[in-house]
């Protein structure tokens, strides 16, 4: 067990729980802990193969290789047609997980055999990201959040949009944006540092937490 996902679910308000659960079985396939991008990731040989966090309505177990798992249970989820890899599983009790989790050991120890193999998910090139309808509404309100926005790398701007657009109601769509709008105009991306502390230029590895011990 990883000390710094200790510190996470000690912070954890709503799902605490069922992260704990996912947590212990994931680990009892034998993966290794970390956390990157602020959330419990769990490796094979230092590939990514899982990933859990807490969200306002469910907690989540995602795979990042998921488009190549089998899904023999129909159980994985394409949050939007944006994502290509990735697939995510909900929950939000912990009898779901104990219910699910001979199924979600499978699909984990399929998870680190697709590692192992080697296999790669078939991108498709050139694909045009979708803009949900709350955001080009700012844009059409907002033409300097939008030439912000469009200098973004793609990468950048690919963050954003599967970000706003994994929120299921339109407002909460609204309110991510509104959130995150200062932050786009400086020209920066959803995992960028905004306070200069941290050692991981220009990801943000978590050191605005310690501004006020300074």
């Amino acid at each position: 067990m990883n000390s710094k996902v200790d510190e996470f679910l000690s912070n954890v308000k709503k799902f605490k729980p069922e992260l704990e659960k996912l947590r212990l079985l994931i680990l009892d396939c034998g993966l290794i802990e970390e956390l990157k991008w602020r959330q419990p990731c769990y490796t094979f040989n230092g590939n990514n193969i899982v990933i859990i966090g807490e969200f306002k309505e469910y907690c989540s177990l995602m795979f990042f290789k998921g488009a190549l798992l089998h899904d023999a249970n129909k159980i994985l989820i394409q949050l939007t047609e944006n994502v290509q890899a990735a697939r995510v599983l909900k929950f939000t009790t912990v009898k779901e997980i104990i219910k699910l989790q001979k199924v979600i050991k499978n699909y984990i120890y399929e998870a680190i055999e697709v590692e192992k193999a080697g296999l790669k998910v078939n991108y498709k090139k050139n694909t045009e990201l979708i803009f949900p309808e709350e955001l080009e509404k700012v844009f059409k309100k907002n033409k300097a959040f939008k030439t912000a926005f469009l200098k973004l790398t793609p990468g950048r701007q690919k963050a954003y949009i599967l970000f706003f657009t994994a929120a299921k109601q339109s407002k909460t769509k609204e309110q991510r944006i509104e959130k995150y709008k200062q932050q786009i105009l400086k020209g920066k991306g959803l995992n960028d540092c905004t306070c200069g502390l941290s050692k991981k230029m220009p990801t943000c590895d978590g050191s605005h937490k310690y501004l006020n011990m300074l």
